[in-house]
């Protein structure tokens, strides 16, 4: 599952960065490593951008950027 299959409300750990080069890096500059939680606030609609909270901070992540970044569910939607 990719960052932007999940849900508005859920909680996320991110298991795998597939994107290389500077859009990796761009990503891990952002705070979000492989083990880190993300929780999905929402989503624009047309789905780009995806609003999260990674670290306490409120992030702004493309959509192209969230097909890169492989996650597993820790919470449901409230």
């Amino acid at each position: 599952m990719t960052l932007r299959e999940a849900r508005v409300g859920q909680t996320v750990k991110v298991t795998k960065l597939t994107g290389t080069g500077p859009v990796k890096r761009r990503i891990m500059d952002m705070g979000i490593t492989k083990g880190q939680l993300v929780h999905v606030l929402r989503v624009a609609p047309l789905g780009d951008p995806v609003e999260i909270t990674v670290r306490g901070y409120e992030l702004s992540v493309r959509k192209a950027d969230c097909q890169m970044i492989e996650v597993e569910p820790v919470g449901e939607v409230a």
